[in-house]
This record gives structure tokens, C-alpha cells and sequence, in this order.
């Protein structure tokens, strides 16, 4: 059963929560206009971006994101986009210490999410390839570990150029000890997905498995 099945939270209920955390994202890009913050900016532009590729992924490509879907990838950026504002001068990133653990647990379990459809989709497509359970289990991981690592470094690249530069970072990496504990709150979001991807992202791999079936023909 779905978690959301379980929670009992209707597609109505869904989908207005995603146009709530849209319009919040919006706010938070003005804010930073109106503070001429370029940290607030870009993430939150970003952020908004990103929401806005779901749907047309749905209506223009025939990709099978339901709400749920829609509110997972949602929830993600946004929760990333807020986390740059905060209070008393501070982002919710500095003053609450749990709030780069949960975004880098949920980002992570998107970018599982493709790993597993794509990967659930090539073994589903040809007869050639086998790919037992536990095996995607660990590709899942793997595949979430070395999107962390690439984004460990963007992180301290951005900071790098940006110190050389005399502005400020547009991404922030507090040291060592916080990037592995990034790596390790992306390793939970992975295991999450690996363990119930079947439950929410079978829709997605037979879409993807349609398409390489087309290519072939």
C-alpha cells in the first residue's frame, strides 16, 4: 500500500498542498529580490524551476507523475528554497540543525527515485539483462552516493570561486564532518526508495520501458 493510501490524503489534498508550497517558493524568490539576495534568488529560482518541469514532463511527454509523485519531487525543492530564509538573520539551515539533514534525505531520494525507474526499466526492456533485487538495492545506492559526492564538490567549488571572487556563495558547505553527514542522510533517502520504490515508481519505469521498446522497433 502507498503511503499516502495509508496517511489517507486524497488527490485533492495533494495537489493543494504542491500549489501552496509553489506559491511559497514565489514569496521566498521575491523576498530575496526585494533583499537583493543572490543566495535566495538562485535557490529558490531554481527550486521553482524544477516544480514547474513536473508538470510539463506530464502534460507534454505523457510521463506518469501523479500527485503524490508531484508532491514527493515538490516537497524536495522546497523544503531546499525555504531552508535559505530564516530568522533573526540567520537561514534555517544555520539556526536548525536537523535542516540540511532532512533536505539532503529527501533531494537524495528523488534522485534514487530516477535511478531506480531507469534501472527497473532496462531490466524490464531486454531479455539480455538480469538485475536481481539485491543488486538494485545496492546500484540504488551506490547511484545516490555518487550523486552525493558530485554535489559535495559543486559545493565546494561554488564556495572556492566565490570566496576568489569577494562575493557570497550561493551554496554553503559548513566542513568536513558536514558533508559526511550529508552522505549519510543520503544514503538513508536511497535505502527508503530501494526498499518501497516498487509501491510508488512502477508507473514511471513502465513508462520509461515503453519508450526504450519504441527505440528498438
Amino acid at each position: 500500500m502507498r503511503i499516502r493510501d495509508r496517511l489517507g490524503i486524497s488527490t485533492r489534498q495533494q495537489r493543494r498542498l504542491t500549489w501552496l508550497m509553489e506559491l511559497v517558493m514565489l514569496g521566498v524568490f521575491l523576498y530575496g529580490v526585494w533583499r537583493l539576495n543572490v543566495k535566495i534568488i538562485a535557490n529558490a529560482g531554481v527550486a521553482l524551476l524544477i516544480a514547474q518541469l513536473v508538470p510539463v514532463l506530464e502534460r507534454d511527454y505523457g510521463v506518469p507523475l501523479d500527485a503524490g509523485l508531484t508532491l514527493w519531487i515538490t516537497s524536495a525543492v522546497f523544503l531546499h528554497a525555504f531552508g535559505t530564509i530564516g530568522t533573526g538573520g540567520e537561514s534555517f539551515y544555520v539556526s536548525i540543525p536537523w535542516w540540511d539533514h532532512m533536505t539532503h534525505a529527501l533531494s537524495s531520494s528523488v534522485v534514487a527515485g530516477v535511478g531506480y525507474a531507469t534501472v527497473r526499466a532496462l531490466d524490464e526492456h531486454s531479455d539480455q539483462i538480469n538485475l536481481p533485487p539485491r543488486f538494485v538495492f545496492v546500484f540504488i545506492l551506490m547511484f545516490v552516493l555518487a550523486y552525493g559526492v558530485f554535489w559535495e564538490i559543486i559545493e565546494f567549488t561554488i564556495g572556492v570561486v566565490a570566496s576568489m571572487a569577494g562575493t557570497e556563495t550561493i551554496l554553503t558547505q559548513y566542513g568536513l564532518e558536514d558533508s559526511l553527514w550529508d552522505l549519510v542522510y543520503n544514503t538513508l533517502g536511497a535505502v527508503v526508495v530501494a526498499i518501497w520504490g516498487t509501491a510508488h515508481l512502477n508507473d514511471v519505469s513502465h513508462y520509461i520501458r515503453d519508450r526504450l521498446d519504441e527505440r528498438a522497433a
